[in-house]
């Protein structure tokens, strides 16, 4: 028992000073847009859940995913379990297995995780080269690489169809690169042979797969949908370079911070829990009376049996 008691102390203390989870990682790329052609400008638009919209640089140089791109520029994401990260559940604890979502027809819809949203309430997926407009992905988000110089878009999409998803609010423009032309680049087919990445199943219709790819269908016919999920169109037909838009007037964009103030994950779990910041404490506390209770008992035997 005394060798117990300095070890449990020790663990409660290091419970108890650790650092918890912020909502966006400091630590990964840095506010706001890239400053050069390197790396890839991550902009994650809340719409309906409320929220500000959060654009964070990813300044990695060498090949990477779109996952990469999102992590990479420090956002804090969750899969789903059947999935896992190959289908993007929630960026920021949003939308919180806490949190009601007005879902047509579904009443107070609370997104547990488990498997593929709703195509009613889910994050679409979205990418532009620089200067050119938002372009909706064709393939999942661990198998397409990322555009360097370019946007990965991330837009919450409530209660759309394919024609009325929201594109990201924010120009896929970087700062004083306004003039240039746009200079897309067509997407390759995914070169992963993972098969955790290309589970082969029914699509879901919500622009990201767990086998990363887009369903093709033919004329006037929806994609099957997923467990749970209800189907939405195909996707528009994808035009060529040559016809492809310019990005919006960067003026009309909405404001934006990059995440610096955002609030720490934990602390909205929490609140929207019941729970408090004390939980932590007083369960380590208690864990500490029963131990130093056992080592007391113990020194009482010890003297009534004279040793």
């Amino acid at each position: 028992m005394k060798r117990v008691l300095p070890v449990v102390a020790a663990v409660f203390l290091i419970a108890a000073t650790a650092p918890s989870a912020h909502a966006v990682d400091q630590s990964k790329g840095y506010p706001g847009f890239c400053k050069d052609a390197t790396g890839v400008t991550v902009v994650v638009d809340f719409q309906q859940l409320g929220g500000t919209t959060i654009v964070r640089c990813n300044p990695q140089t060498t090949r990477g995913t779109g996952l990469d791109a999102l992590k990479g520029a420090g956002f804090q994401i969750a899969g789903v379990q059947r999935w896992g990260e190959s289908f993007v559940c929630r960026v920021e604890n949003r939308p919180s297995a806490a949190e009601n979502v007005p879902v047509a027809g579904r009443g107070d819809y609370r997104e547990p995780c488990v498997d593929t949203p709703p195509a009613q309430a889910y994050w679409s997926y979205w990418h532009a080269s620089n200067n050119c407009a938002w372009d909706y992905s064709q393939w999942g988000v661990k198998n397409r690489d990322f555009i360097p110089g370019g946007f990965e878009g991330w837009s919450f999409s409530l209660n759309a169809t394919t024609q009325s998803n929201p594109v990201p609010r924010v120009s896929a423009v970087r700062p004083g690169t306004e003039s240039q032309p746009c200079v897309p680049r067509e997407e390759a087919k995914p070169v992963t042979g993972d098969p955790g990445e290309r589970q082969q199943r029914p699509p879901s219709g919500n622009g990201q797969q767990a086998d990363g790819s887009q369903p093709t269908t033919g004329a006037g016919e929806g994609p099957a949908a997923g467990p749970g999920s209800a189907a939405l169109p195909p996707p528009k037909p994808r035009p060529s370079a040559s016809a492809r838009p310019k990005a919006q007037d960067p003026s009309m964009n909405v404001a934006f911070t990059g995440g610096e103030n955002a609030e720490d994950v934990n602390a909205v779990i929490d609140r929207e829990s019941g729970a408090g910041g004390w939980a932590p404490w007083a369960a380590g506390a208690a864990v500490l009376a029963l131990c130093v209770a056992g080592f007391l008992m113990a020194r009482r035997r010890k003297r009534a049996q004279g040793v």
